[in-house]
């Protein structure tokens, strides 16, 4: 029943595919205790389920609770193992341009090991701009469009780097356009198209955020 018990849990944090990669080993970041249910409340329930929308009250919201929003506020979402957790804190991590955050983050978009979370490491990290940040979309990209039987958060990756290419003038999303098109050839819903508008879309948010708080 434990074993039960805790695969549930597992289920419900986001780890819904279980698999062994090539950084398995990372070290990634953990809280030592557990989250108090108040701060789930107030830091992962009013926030998460709006990660994606650029409307002006989603704005005036995150800018209310900017000034509370502190790196170690951050460092304990990202230290859940939790989506939901995990998501807002890149998030946040964002909003207040915390680069130094860019290995915890990096190393769980590397080892994806909670659903739905990669997409908000993907934008954060096109958002930092950093040569570390894109080294870790690139390295995400080099190993799992490798992988076609696991449908993460590829497609977002390539929209971050190929939207930093434009603003940087440089060309690194074409050494993965080929493993692109070979990875989306088993699903057939996939657009092998890479477009920027969504995430562009949340940048401008981002950037609102930060140049009024």
């Amino acid at each position: 029943m434990d074993d039960l018990n805790e695969q549930i849990r597992l289920h419900s944090a986001g780890a819904t595919v279980r698999h062994k990669s090539t950084f398995a080993d990372l070290p990634s970041y953990k809280n030592v205790d557990e989250l108090s249910q108040d701060f789930i409340d107030t830091w992962t329930a009013p926030f998460y389920m709006r990660i994606g929308d650029t409307d002006e009250n989603w704005a005036n919201q995150l800018l209310q609770a900017n000034d509370k929003i502190t790196k170690d506020v951050i460092v304990k979402l990202l230290g859940d193992f939790n989506w939901r957790t995990r998501q807002a804190g890149a998030f946040f991590a964002a909003i207040k341009n915390f680069t130094d955050l860019t290995d915890i983050i990096g190393i769980h978009f590397l080892k994806s090991e909670v659903c739905y979370a990669g997409q908000v490491y993907a934008y954060t990290f096109a958002s930092f701009n950093t040569d570390k940040s894109i080294d870790y979309l690139d390295r995400y990209l080099t190993y799992y469009l490798s992988q076609p039987d696991l449908w993460f958060d590829q497609r977002e990756a390539m929209e971050a780097l190929t939207y930093l290419d434009r603003i940087n003038q440089t060309n690194l999303v074409s050494k993965h356009t080929d493993n692109w098109i070979n990875f989306i050839s088993n699903k057939p819903y996939w657009d092998k198209n890479i477009t920027t508008e969504r995430l562009e879309g949340q940048l401008a948010l981002i950037e609102k955020v930060r140049q009024k708080a």
